[in-house]
């Protein structure tokens, strides 16, 4: 067990009123974030574990000198942040790890090679360079005031490939207008998930479900700037990502229930299920979190 005869826990405020930050003074994590969406996730990590036992906390994020903590709608800040700030201070003196068999830095997220065989081509060293340069100083310290990080996943054919991790998805199209600036080699940025092989899209079930969206719903949907993607067809369940102007939007899951899934599940009937995966305000992902 680790003694402290004080143990001074900082907090910060964040733009999203249900987030808190918290510094424990100590390290969180040796680099990289661990995410927690919920409480069975968080069987992985005795410091989450502690937290979630707290009624009103949702969810909680690991970096590496802090973490945050998402409280449900209805729960006061000034009533959980003392029982808060209690549960981290028994955790540190209790001597338990942060993670169990913890070994590598962001390993509670699932290591899926992209759909090439990828690691990065000497030649754009200095590039990638640049990007980290770029990351470090402009990027990750806005994703991290939200909130959330972004984190350096891979360079390839000018597509930079990133995680994004919380709300930080807003960032991507203000990314490829700095790096159009500042590494004009950069000719795209991504989420490192697009690049993962989804074998699901080439089923007969995959083709049908895209069929019916680029034929049928887009071109409606672009009436109003927004665009629905296919991510996969998996346990004959469609995931589905809305984006433009349809992320964020109040009517998303109006326009999902009562258009989108009733014409996918009538015409293709073997669909049971249609799942929106998109982070319309720093919500968890139900594809990519399994």
């Amino acid at each position: 067990m680790k003694d402290f005869e004080i143990m001074f826990i900082q907090t910060e405020a964040m733009p999203d009123p249900t987030r808190m930050k918290f510094y424990p003074g100590e390290t969180v994590l040796p680099s990289g974030t661990a995410e927690f969406p919920d409480e069975e996730s968080a069987e992985r990590s005795p410091l989450a574990h502690r937290l979630f036992e707290i009624d009103g906390v949702e969810a909680v994020m690991l970096y590496d000198t802090f973490l945050t903590v998402t409280r449900e709608d209805g729960y006061d800040w000034q009533v959980l942040k003392p029982m808060i700030l209690g549960a981290i201070m028994d955790h540190y003196t209790s001597g338990a790890p942060i993670l169990r068999d913890f070994g590598s830095a962001d390993e509670t997220f699932e290591d899926v090679p992209l759909v090439y065989p990828y690691e990065d081509d000497a030649k754009d060293a200095n590039i990638i360079e640049q990007i980290h340069e770029v990351m470090e100083s402009r990027i990750r310290p806005a994703a991290q005031q939200m909130g959330g990080d972004v984190i350096y996943k891979g360079f390839r054919e000018g597509i930079y490939y990133a995680q994004f991790v919380g709300p930080t998805t807003a960032l991507l199209g203000g990314m490829g207008n700095l790096f159009a600036h500042f590494v004009p080699e950069v000719t795209g940025v991504r989420d490192w998930r697009d690049a993962i092989s989804k074998p699901g899209l080439e089923t007969e079930e995959g083709r049908a479900v895209l069929h019916i969206l680029e034929e049928r719903i887009n071109p409606a949907v672009a009436g109003h700037g927004g665009r629905i993607q296919l991510i996969d067809v998996r346990d004959h369940t469609a995931y589905l990502r809305l984006e433009g102007g349809c992320q964020g939007c109040g009517s998303a899951d109006v326009t999902l229930k009562q258009g989108v899934e009733t014409q996918i599940m009538s015409e293709v009937p073997s669909i049971v299920r249609v799942l929106d995966v998109t982070d319309h305000a720093a919500g968890m992902n139900p594809y990519y979190a399994g």
